[in-house]
């Protein structure tokens, strides 16, 4: 079993801070997105999308997308446990990463698009986008802020939506978006991520 790893990409990232969470070890076969290697008519037949992550079983079968390679890892590996050990934990887990996937890292992936160099002759960078994206972000992380004042967590136990915050606040990161320091319990939060071993993942 191994997976197919870009170290730049936040999803990958989200998949290797759990795998360090776990303590599971699995080759890892980087590919270079730069280069388009992910265009290759090998890669395409595993994953049509041409997206990393992709995790490749021993009998050939793959499971493409971050959260679903982390989930199938999570039935095999449920100690510790990173999504919750009841219905209703479960839920929260899943609620809080779907608003830390959809409210901050998709914004500050279209930050990152809108700003990276790499992307100025692909696509048509607009300042708009960039101020949109970091308004949205604002008003999210803001709210995220109120939650994690009575909350150590962001869904109980630390778990699979910690992560998933953790990855899209340092991916923003890439686009000069900045934590306020009025976020206080934000950065009390990152703070005590940051000195997790898997933080470096």
């Amino acid at each position: 079993m191994h997976l197919y790893d870009f170290p730049q990409s936040p999803n990958c990232r989200r998949v290797r801070m759990y795998l360090a969470e776990k303590g599971i070890t699995l080759t890892l076969k980087p590919l270079d997105l730069l280069s388009g290697e992910q265009r290759t008519s090998a890669y395409l037949r595993k994953n049509p999308f041409g997206a990393v992550p992709l995790l490749e079983l021993d009998d050939g079968s793959v499971i493409p997308e971050s959260l679903a390679i982390i989930e199938y890892l999570e039935e095999l590996h449920p100690d510790p446990p990173l999504f919750g050990t009841t219905p209703f934990e479960r839920a929260q887990v899943r609620a809080w990463e779907r608003r830390a996937e959809f409210g901050v890292l998709l914004q500050g992936t279209r930050r990152f698009l809108h700003t990276s160099p790499y992307f100025a002759e692909r696509i048509e960078q607009s300042p708009k986008v960039v101020a949109e994206a970091g308004q949205v972000l604002s008003e999210r992380l803001s709210l995220f802020n109120t939650h994690l004042q009575d909350n150590e967590w962001l869904a109980g136990a630390y778990s699979v939506a910690d992560i998933s915050l953790f990855v899209a606040i340092e991916f923003a990161a890439m686009s000069n978006f900045q934590l306020d320091p009025a976020w206080e319990h934000v950065q009390r939060w990152y703070s005590a991520i940051r000195q997790r071993p898997s933080a470096e993942a």
